[in-house]
């Protein structure tokens, strides 16, 4: 009999490579975000938490779970639902994702879930349910209110994700979708971005000369991605920006909403204003009229993330009306220390 631990080939092997080109594009993933599974009989492998599926190909970033205990737990509303951990057939080693059980209520074989930029520009706004109704005609497709990632997003999930229905959308978070083949789900969340493609605004000339005196001698330096200053560039993007946290990432990574510098504030006194208040250090100043400052100690998943937000914001219109995070929602995430390890480990 085959190891039940030793991953179905061929089709692993697919998995690995298409975790691997969805986790190198920026518009589909950012950091550690985003997971992909697949099933075999009573173990589903699963990309572990804080790993990167843009490394499938070079590292080991998928455990084996046992799958009908997890499915048990979510449907019988236990707390171990949430503790991913727990259901590892490999004790000691990495942890698997906190969204494992978002992948074990799918029947089908193989899911993928996604920050798709696309989708974000359509799923933080209110109005996402209507706005998706027609580019998504002819799917199988439901929405789900957000709700904060693990076993109660599962179980929404669950109640809607029946019959033939495969592509899930979560409302200020993302994308998942489910199939059979890896070559069948990928073509299916291509499909899905495809579908949603916003084109993005057109840029507005930053003010490099006034950046670069800021930040000269401080604590910060002007981003590599230049389309970064748009976000100051545009007083409605400057508001949608400033107005709150849109997606579960954004907050783990890069704090709660995004901050702009007042009239005669340095980024060094606008950084110390947040810590003495209680808040982390933050990742990226905006300074209105001319543009974005970074920390110069910023991580590759503070970029990613700040990255994110040009992207999807560039997509959305200058009126649209967006569904923010609660003050509830937001503490909650920072406060979770499921999210707290997987930040350790892609920090």
């Amino acid at each position: 009999m085959p190891d039940p631990l030793t991953p179905p080939e061929p089709e692993y092997a697919a998995l690995c490579r298409a975790s691997a080109k969805i986790g190198a594009d920026p518009m589909l993933i950012q950091a550690a975000g985003g997971n992909t599974s697949i099933k075999d009989g009573n173990v589903m492998w699963i990309k572990a938490s804080g790993t990167l599926l843009a490394d499938a190909l070079d590292k080991d970033v998928f455990v084996a779970v046992d799958l009908p205990d997890m499915r048990r737990a979510v449907a019988g509303g236990e707390g171990r639902a949430d503790q991913p951990a727990e259901f590892a057939l490999v004790r000691g080693g990495l942890r698997p994702s906190i969204e494992t059980s978002l992948h074990a209520v799918f029947g089908q074989k193989v899911v993928m879930h996604a920050h798709c930029v696309h989708t974000l520009a359509h799923a933080v706004r209110k109005d996402c349910r209507a706005l998706m109704q027609a580019p998504l005609d002819g799917l199988n497709w439901g929405i789900v209110d957000y709700v904060k990632p693990g076993a109660n997003l599962a179980r929404l999930v669950s109640a809607v994700a029946k019959g033939p229905v495969n592509v899930v959308v979560l409302q200020n978070h993302g994308i998942i979708v489910a199939g059979e083949t890896v070559a069948q789900t990928r073509a299916l969340m291509m499909d899905v971005h495809e579908r949603l493609r916003v084109d993005p605004s057109a840029p507005v000339t930053p003010d490099l000369t006034a950046l670069a005196s800021l930040v000269r001698g401080s604590e910060f330096t002007l981003p590599d991605y230049a389309l970064l200053h748009q976000l100051a560039l545009d007083p409605a993007r400057l508001k949608q920006a400033t107005g709150g946290s849109l997606y579960p990432d954004h907050v783990i990574f890069c704090g709660i909403g995004a901050t702009a510098l007042q009239d005669g504030e340095t980024p060094d006194q606008a950084a110390a204003k947040l810590v003495n208040a209680g808040a982390p250090a933050p990742a990226f100043l905006i300074v209105p009229g001319k543009g974005v400052v970074v920390r110069r100690d910023a991580s590759g998943a503070n970029h990613a993330l700040i990255r994110c937000l040009v992207d999807v914001l560039l997509r959305v219109p200058a009126d649209a009306d967006l569904n923010y995070l609660t003050d509830a929602q937001n503490y909650e995430l920072l406060n979770w220390d499921a999210e707290k390890y997987r930040s350790t480990l892609n920090g």
